[in-house]
Order: structure tokens, then C-alpha cells, then sequence
């Protein structure tokens, strides 16, 4: 056997004594680290650092932030590890403006709500006052005097209830492209046809239509108008076969007629 290739166990025991040294330090500095992190958790824990210093309020366009901040139930000074997200996020939604709510902590001490709401899908006007209609068929609180209308249809002739939460539900699901075109909505129902309304849209078109389907009815709505004379006056009946009503002509020619004999009387006066 070749002598060079022995290692004596007396040159070896030096080596795995370092080693092993090496080992009970590395295992001594975790030890201490790990009892560091769990001391400064516990003072954290207790010390004031742990409670809630700001809550955040995001997503929110129709409510107030005071008052998802109030239906939430959280203050400044709630440990922020005690707050039960699941239940707080249940509170917010009972709110009718709100479709969810999720709570997020950020360290150290801020409480983040981010909130969807409703859509607004028109403003129902009475008494000279708009109210403000969501998806859901509820209707809030009156707009503010400056304000005025400008995201969503007017409706006209309607009255809280069934008619008024369903055609709410036709417009939420009316594409943006069509329902931003919805100047005003009047209900003009009667016996024989209790759904029927009246669409005032902002390219001057007059459409007649009924509230259930009225967003399958009105999804042709671009195409349609796209092939009308807009020199021609009438009405666009968008029901399950939609087509354009042209006003008589000799309607016209007669109004032209009286107007000119007016003027020709006047003239002679």
C-alpha cells in the first residue's frame, strides 16, 4: 500500500474538531437569532406598534369613506392581529352601495378596505331631484343641487318598485357603448302594454321599446341606426323585430302649410 495516501488519524482529529466547532456555532447564532425575532414579537404584540393607526378607504366613488369606515366597525387604536377580516368585509357589503369589500393589514399598523360597488345605471327624476339608481334596482339619496346627470340615462314615469328594479337590471347589462348613448327613459305603460317606454338617445333618434329584454333588444342598436336616413324623421321600434317608422309626408307638408299661412296673415296684418 503506498504510505503518501495514509492520513494518520492524529493529523485527521484537528479537522473534525473544527468542524464540529464550526457546527455548534452555526447552530448557536440560529438559536440566538430565532429567540431575538420571537422577543421582538412579543414586544411588538404588546407595545402600541401593533394597533391600527390608519385605515385606508379604496374603491369608493358613491359612498362617503366615513361611512364604509363606520359600517366596518374598526377605530384607531384596534390591535390590528385581533380584527377578523371575514366578518368586517360581510358588515361593509350589507351596505346597498357595495357589491364586496376586502380587508388587507399592511405592516405595521395600517387596515386597507378596498371596496366595489354597484354600478350607477341611471338617476330616477322626481320633484325636480335626481336619485341615483344602481344595479340592483335601489335607488339612494338625491343628488346634490350643483350636481347634475351626466353618467347614466335619466328615467322619467317610473315609480319604486318592479318595473323600476328591472329595467335598473336591463341597463346594467346594456355594453357602455349603447347605454352612454341613453339620454332619457319614459315609462309610458298602459293596460295593453304595461313595459312599454320611450328612449331618448343623444344622436336625436326616438326609440320605442319595453323594458324585460330591453338590453337584448338594443344590442342590434348600432347597426341599425347606422342605416337610417338621419334627414328622415320618425320612431325605431326596437322590439323582437326592430324597424324604423318614417312620419308621413303629407303630415309634413300640412304643417309646412299652416306655418306658411300664419306668416302670409301676419304679412297681410
Amino acid at each position: 500500500m503506498d504510505n503518501d495516501k495514509l492520513v494518520s488519524l492524529d493529523d485527521r482529529v484537528p479537522s473534525l474538531k473544527e468542524q464540529r466547532k464550526q457546527r455548534a456555532n452555526r447552530r448557536l447564532l440560529f438559536f440566538l437569532f430565532l429567540f431575538f425575532v420571537i422577543l421582538l414579537l412579543i414586544i411588538y404584540m404588546q407595545s402600541p406598534l401593533s394597533h391600527v393607526r390608519n385605515i385606508e378607504v379604496n374603491g369608493q366613488y358613491i359612498t362617503s369613506e366615513d361611512a364604509v369606515i363606520d359600517a366596518s366597525g374598526l377605530s384607531v387604536g384596534d390591535h390590528i392581529w385581533n380584527i377578523q377580516a371575514d366578518k368586517i368585509e360581510e358588515s361593509i357589503s350589507t351596505m346597498p352601495e357595495i357589491q364586496s369589500a376586502v380587508i388587507e393589514r399592511s405592516f405595521p399598523s395600517t387596515v386597507s378596505i378596498e371596496v366595489s360597488e354597484y354600478p350607477r345605471v341611471g338617476y330616477l327624476y322626481r320633484g325636480e331631484k335626481y336619485f341615483p339608481i344602481l344595479a340592483t334596482g335601489v335607488f339612494l339619496s338625491e343628488l346634490p343641487r350643483h350636481e347634475f346627470p351626466s353618467d347614466a340615462p335619466i328615467l322619467l314615469g317610473f315609480e319604486e318598485g318592479d318595473a323600476l328594479s328591472e329595467i335598473a337590471g336591463e341597463l346594467a347589462n346594456i355594453p357602455e357603448q349603447i347605454s352612454e348613448r341613453i339620454s332619457e327613459i319614459f315609462h309610458n305603460g298602459s293596460e295593453s302594454d304595461p313595459n312599454a317606454i320611450i328612449v331618448y338617445m343623444t344622436d336625436g333618434i326616438e326609440v320605442h321599446s319595453t323594458i324585460r329584454n330591453f338590453s337584448e333588444w338594443m344590442a342590434p342598436y348600432p347597426s341599425i341606426v347606422h342605416e337610417i336616413d338621419h334627414n328622415k324623421n320618425g320612431i325605431l321600434h326596437m322590439r323582437m323585430s326592430p324597424y324604423f317608422e318614417e312620419f308621413s309626408t303629407e303630415e309634413s307638408i300640412e304643417d309646412e302649410d299652416l306655418e306658411g299661412e300664419a306668416d302670409f296673415d301676419e304679412g297681410e296684418g
